[in-house]
């Protein structure tokens, strides 16, 4: 049996999982950084020096709970990019050092590539062609994949992500960080309609995505609003704003599926645990005969089992990497 020893360090949450090549978790543990929430948001440094702190004690948890030993681990994998500039260097450091130390592979990551993978934890049979949507908090990227290791970027964001625009609506309407979650149970019990609000890049060709426009929307109806009319519609306002974010990501995806013929549809990235958007892609998809997969709420977010999902193709094909590799911060348009 071939087992992935994994890291994923690229922001503020440490994680070391362990899987086989048949994409059986066999420990998958994560260590927050409640440290962060007085700032309202993450500090590169303090997030640095408390993955060096955690790093070490949730390999040797990750492999107690799995029930194995170093001698047992076939290659290891790690995120290289894109995230943090830091907190990337304190995964790929130790992962180096223990690819040397144990005489192994080393395979590197990208961090939204891993993010696509992790529906291959529950549909380890998923095969490509597939159309994938990634969205979180910094990215919102549409990738065709015609393989596990061919793919090509076919729509982003021109400027900000769906899930930044979450977090600054949420933080206008004094909900705290991160926004989604929050503004997803608010808007449960809302009338989406209630708050009118622009539809960015509604050209049937265009399949990029554009949010700067509507965060600016967002602000100004907020700041038009006095305090007591936003507290008695905050369901409402919530789910205008989500409704706002979620349906160009349905439409274009669905769309993009069609217009290339592909009959799966796969979501990834924090944002994916979106109710509305898990809801409404499915309801809307099944509609043209499209399947759609998304990973359980667990592995939306950031965890080392999504980074030995990516990595088993690589370790298949025997695509490794040099012990000179780098990470980078930059997330570019190469996700291999």
């Amino acid at each position: 049996m071939n087992l992935i020893l994994a890291f994923e360090s690229s922001c503020d949450d440490t994680s070391v999982a362990i899987l086989d090549t048949n994409y059986k978790v066999l420990s998958n543990l994560i260590s927050g950084q409640p440290e962060h929430l007085e700032f309202g948001g993450v500090l590169p440094e303090l997030a640095s020096r408390l993955h060096m702190k955690n790093i070490m004690q949730l390999c040797q948890l990750s492999l107690q709970q799995a029930g194995i030993s170093l001698r047992d681990i076939s290659a290891v994998a790690v995120s290289i990019n894109p995230g943090l500039i830091g907190s990337l260097i304190v995964g790929l450091s130790f992962a180096k050092s223990l690819a040397w130390t144990l005489k192994i592979p080393l395979i590197t990551v990208n961090h939204l590539l891993s993010h696509i993978f992790a529906n291959y934890i529950d549909h380890p049979d998923l095969t490509p062609p597939y159309l994938a949507l990634v969205v979180s908090g910094g990215h919102t990227e549409m990738v065709h994949f015609q393989s596990d290791t061919e793919f090509e970027v076919i729509g982003k964001t021109l400027d900000d992500a769906a899930g930044e625009t979450f977090d600054k609506a949420a933080k206008l309407l004094g909900l705290g960080f991160p926004g989604g979650p929050v503004i997803d149970k608010l808007a449960t019990s809302g009338d989406s309609r209630f708050v009118k609000l622009p539809q960015p890049l509604p050209r049937k060709d265009n399949f990029n995505f554009s949010y700067s426009g509507l965060k600016t929307a967002i602000r100004n109806y907020i700041e038009d609003q006095d305090e007591a009319c936003i507290r008695h519609n905050i369901h409402d306002i919530a789910a205008s704003i989500q409704a706002a974010i979620v349906n160009p990501l349905i439409t274009k995806t669905i769309r993009k599926a069609r217009a290339l013929g592909i009959s799966k549809i796969l979501l990834a990235g924090g944002v994916a645990a979106n109710t509305a958007l898990r809801r409404g892609m499915y309801t809307q998809a099944s509609k043209h005969g499209i399947e759609v997969y998304y990973p359980s709420l667990s592995l939306c977010m950031d965890n080392a089992a999504m980074v030995a999902a990516a990595a088993i193709p690589k370790y298949k094909a025997g695509l490794y990497s040099p012990l000179s590799v780098n990470a980078n911060s930059l997330k570019g348009t190469k996700l291999l």
